[in-house]
Formats: structure tokens, C-alpha cells, sequence
């Protein structure tokens, strides 16, 4: 069950952080990342086209064209991926959907929340694919 990102960006994340487990001149088509992922092939390449619009992802067409890092895995942070995919709506927007929830016009749960969101900012913006590559290969070896 999705508790903060969306389904695509969770297909997002794990397809990049697969991608990051790659030799640096190595392409995969979207089949293999789904593959690998284990998730459905037509999710897997429409979100490989957002990461690729947005330069997170590279692109090679033709027969043994494929997906790539666009830039070093040191280089992208997991924010980037989530942004790119869902926005920045979930570290802005009211977590109850309460609409007008502010500090000043607090939902019931908008003290709590707000201290877990700037939480997961913090966390998603200093962690890069390179720090996670090990533990994701050990992820998605077990898959």
C-alpha cells in the first residue's frame, strides 16, 4: 500500500535506483527493468519516459537502444526522482486533504505531519543512488 508517493513513483524510484546498480556505459530496455523490478512492463516505460524528459534517465532507440543514468549516480538525489513524478505537492499539501490547513488553521494531525514530512525531505534530498547502490543490489537480488 502507497502511504506517501504515488504507485508511478514508486515504479520511479525502483527502476532508477535499479538503473544505479548498472555498469556506466550500460543500457537495459524497459522490459528488463520491469524484469528486475517486478512490476508491469507499460508502467515501468512511461515512467522511464518522465525520468527522461525531466534528465534523470537517458535514452538510446533502435535495437539495442535502451535506459540509462543520464548523469552520475553520485549526482542524483532521490528528491529529484519524487519531483519529477509526483511534485512537490505531498511536503506542501495538507497530508488529510483538509484544504485551507495551515499553522495558523491546523488539520488534527498537521503538527505531527509537518515534523515527518520535513523529515522525509531531509532524507530523500542528502540521499544519493550511489550511497543506496549496495543495498539496493541486495534488494533487488532478493526480489
Amino acid at each position: 500500500m502507497t502511504v506517501i508517493f504515488s504507485k508511478k513513483c514508486e515504479i520511479g524510484l525502483q527502476s532508477v535506483l535499479f538503473l544505479s546498480t548498472l555498469g556506466e556505459n550500460e543500457t537495459v530496455n524497459a522490459q528488463a527493468v520491469s524484469r528486475r523490478v517486478k512490476q508491469p512492463k507499460e508502467f515501468v516505460s512511461k515512467v522511464l519516459q518522465i525520468l527522461t524528459k525531466s534528465g534523470i534517465v537517458g535514452s538510446h532507440k533502435g535495437k539495442n537502444g535502451g535506459f540509462f543514468l543520464a548523469k552520475p549516480s553520485k549526482e542524483i538525489r532521490l528528491i529529484e526522482i519524487v519531483l519529477a513524478i509526483d511534485g512537490n505537492s505531498i511536503f506542501n499539501n495538507c497530508v488529510l486533504g483538509f484544504p485551507g490547513c495551515s499553522d495558523d488553521h491546523p488539520c488534527p494531525v498537521h503538527n505531527t505531519w509537518g515534523k515527518l514530512r520535513d523529515e522525509a525531505y531531509k532524507m530523500l534530498s542528502s540521499q544519493t543512488l550511489a550511497e543506496l547502490k549496495d543495498a539496493t543490489i541486495e534488494k533487488i537480488t532478493s526480489l
